[in-house]
């Protein structure tokens, strides 16, 4: 695995695109994309709530998720903030090959 998506769920758009904002500025990721909103739905404090946000998509190499995921939780304003990596397992060789171009400032 050589490249993974990253999405975190946040219920401020501007906060998230500010946090892509600096992703981008660091070479962390090569693109972020936000959707929404949606209305999630979970556990939280012993009963379940309800509240509208926005999905925040983000492409990188794997490498670099650990430095991505520190820095979205670092910056997201949630006490336990939704932050996973999914494996992309294959794709377009010349977008992939981008993701790596983008990417190999933050690897310096």
């Amino acid at each position: 695995m050589n490249h993974v998506q990253i999405q975190f769920a946040i219920d401020d758009p501007a906060r998230g695109d500010s946090i892509v904002g600096s992703l981008l500025a660091a070479h962390l990721i090569a693109c972020g994309q936000r959707t929404g909103p949606m209305t999630s739905r979970y556990w939280w404090g012993g009963s379940v709530e309800q509240a509208e946000e926005w999905l925040v998509i983000l492409k990188t190499r794997s490498e670099l998720a650990s430095r991505v995921i520190d820095a979205v939780v670092g910056s997201h304003p949630y006490e336990v903030p939704e932050v996973v990596a999914l494996p992309i397992l294959d794709g377009s060789p010349a977008y992939l090959a981008w993701i790596d171009e983008v990417t190999a400032a933050a690897l310096r």
